[in-house]
């Protein structure tokens, strides 16, 4: 990488491969802004120290051969592929913990993972170098924490969120989508669809919303556990009770073995 000719902005577009069309979006949105002079980067690594779960690191679809093909379709300048070993030397003592915006959603169920998201993605900028990184808003509270690592870890570098891409029937596409049995892939659109009503209810008591959500989740989606529903300050993370703040309701879902986020911006208009 250090030897790699740079010419232009650096876009870097970090992925953990099994591309989509969600992914090809972030693609585009990063060729974009790299326009002819600059460098498009797709980086592609499973990052095992944001795993909680040994089992789901283990069934995690590696599909580099279909990647390499969406990502030359795209346009992409150069792909990083590195190995664990490559990445990590197994005798690290460092590593980069956020310790506010990780209090809730994923955060507060999935401990440790943000830790390995920050170190990771703190490992790529300095190997990469990009003067602007690409992240999807399906992850919402993976976005803000990654602007608040460029804030205080003084990185020049911008952030930009790129929009959710949804199947036909509102469902957030995602690499894990693969793995939901038939009916429980036809149960799937409840969750967008509780998420919008939440949105376009008049109603401006947190509460009162997520109840609504629930109920459409819980009688559409019964094959399903909510793992939270909440409504959070878009900048903090931290829920409110009132819709009086750029707002975002959040969600996460399981199915069998598979968990599903999904979001929906809410304004206080």
């Amino acid at each position: 990488m250090a030897r790699w000719s740079r010419t232009g902005d650096i876009i870097l577009v970090p992925t953990m491969g099994a591309l989509h069309e969600g992914h090809r979006e972030l693609m585009k949105t990063g060729k974009a802004l790299a326009k002819k002079e600059g460098t498009l980067i797709v980086s592609i690594y499973v990052n095992p120290t944001q795993f909680n779960d040994k089992e789901d690191l283990k069934s995690y679809p590696k599909t580099f051969k279909k990647d390499y093909e969406l990502c030359r379709e795209e346009g992409v300048d150069l792909i990083f592929y590195p190995s664990d070993s490559e990445m990590y030397s197994g005798r690290e003592s460092v590593s980069v913990t956020e310790k506010k915006l990780t209090q809730h959603l994923c955060g507060a169920t999935r401990q440790g993972h943000f830790d390995g998201v920050c170190t990771v993605v703190t490992k790529l900028f300095n190997i990469i170098k990009p003067t602007t990184a690409v992240f999807g808003k399906k992850d919402y509270q993976q976005l803000a924490i990654i602007k608040q690592l460029v804030s205080d870890l003084n990185f020049s570098i911008e952030i930009i969120g790129a929009k959710t891409v949804r199947e036909q029937d509102g469902l957030a596409i995602s690499s894990r989508n693969r793995f939901l049995s038939t009916e429980e892939r036809k149960q799937c659109p409840a969750i967008h669809e509780a998420l919008v009503a939440m949105a376009l209810s008049t109603e401006k008591q947190c509460p009162e919303l997520i109840a609504l959500g629930k109920s459409i989740i819980e009688s559409k989606a019964p094959l399903s556990g909510i793992d939270y529903l909440k409504i959070v300050d878009r900048q903090t993370m931290e829920p409110i009770q009132t819709i009086d703040r750029p707002a975002l309701a959040a969600v996460a879902i399981i199915l069998s073995n598979t968990r599903l986020i999904d979001n929906i911006e809410i304004d206080s208009l």
